[in-house]
């Protein structure tokens, strides 16, 4: 669901983005790459191809997609930041590529801060937390309870060191849960054992989950979103669960390299920020379940590195670690 504050907080400059000066780049006015750090068809591949097409227009350039899935998006962000700084080489870049691998790998091939420029931040997704149907646990006081006194339980996450790795463990730690990790291969795998009950609890993407709560077929303890989602209003939020910690959102954004000039980050962030006052990206978008979330260089520059702070801290109390 995209939320009308989201686009309230696009600024005028952004939304008039088909009215920027077309002048090229320092280096002219070739393609632009935008490396998509996942595979085809997901959600970052997703977002990127609305509001590159849509950046492209006003640009006056073309902007193709470059997926380079892998090592936990390393691939494709270690090809961005050896890229030129030209304003011709960006990467849509998320809260592991940039904020979160810098503390779980010791040998990360970037620097998630000083490697890159960021441009402009575009989107996020929440987390929520869903059991089986038949769970015992109706809220999560409960599961908590059954984690401290109702023996060993497992949770799943999408992959080790993934967010929902992270996210899960944190509960464990600060609530003093007994809890095993079972990573899987994937979002939908750990969904579909979550469903069956092979495992005990899962902390997903909402929208990877989304059809299944409303089926009936896992049930929601919290989700965190700074209030409660209208198609969802018996889901609270976690603040409300009297956990604010689990209210960690997927974030997606686009970097270059570092050393881009100011007056290029900041065209190419008015372009892209512009796509998201596209009617017709909205609805692409409010498909894929994206919340709305503008900012320009510098407001993403000191989001990016309080993002890097918070996910050091989530990393040293759970001490998860990922090689690199």
């Amino acid at each position: 669901m995209i939320r009308r504050r989201s686009l309230a907080a696009l600024p005028l400059a952004a939304l008039a983005a088909p009215a920027l000066s077309r002048l090229a780049l320092a280096q002219g006015a070739g393609p632009i790459r935008l490396i998509v750090p996942a595979p085809p068809g997901g959600p970052t591949d997703i977002l990127a191809r609305v509001t590159g097409e849509k950046a492209a227009a006003a640009l006056g350039q073309p902007v193709v997609v470059d997926n380079r899935a892998g090592a936990g998006g390393v691939i494709g962000a270690e090809a961005a930041s050896r890229a030129a700084p030209d304003g011709l080489t960006l990467i849509l870049g998320h809260n592991q590529t940039h904020a979160s691998n810098q503390a779980m790998m010791a040998r990360l091939p970037y620097h998630v801060v000083d490697s890159f420029t960021p441009v402009a931040k575009l989107a996020t997704v929440h987390h929520a937390t869903v059991v089986p149907a038949n769970s015992r646990a109706r809220t999560m006081a409960e599961l908590v309870e059954l984690g401290r006194n109702g023996g060993q339980l497992s949770y799943a996450s999408s992959q080790a060191g993934s967010a929902s790795h992270v996210i899960s463990e944190t509960l464990v730690r600060r609530a003093g849960m007994n809890a095993t990790h079972v990573p899987y291969r994937g979002a939908a795998p750990a969904a579909t054992d979550t469903m069956a009950g092979i495992v005990d609890f899962y902390t997903s993407t909402f929208p990877t989950v989304a059809a299944l709560v409303r089926e009936g077929r896992l049930r929601a303890l919290q989700i965190g979103a700074p209030a409660r989602l209208a198609d969802f209003p018996d889901v609270p939020t976690a603040a409300e669960a009297g956990l604010p910690y689990m209210a960690v959102d997927a974030w997606f954004g686009l970097f270059a390299p570092a050393g881009l000039p100011a007056a290029a980050a900041e065209r190419l962030a008015q372009a892209f920020l512009g796509s998201l006052g596209d009617a017709e990206a909205q609805r692409r978008l409010a498909a894929a379940a994206f919340t709305l979330d503008p900012q320009g260089p510098a407001a993403f520059a000191a989001f990016q590195r309080a993002e890097v702070a918070r996910w050091a801290e989530m990393v040293e109390l759970t001490g998860v670690k990922l090689e690199g």
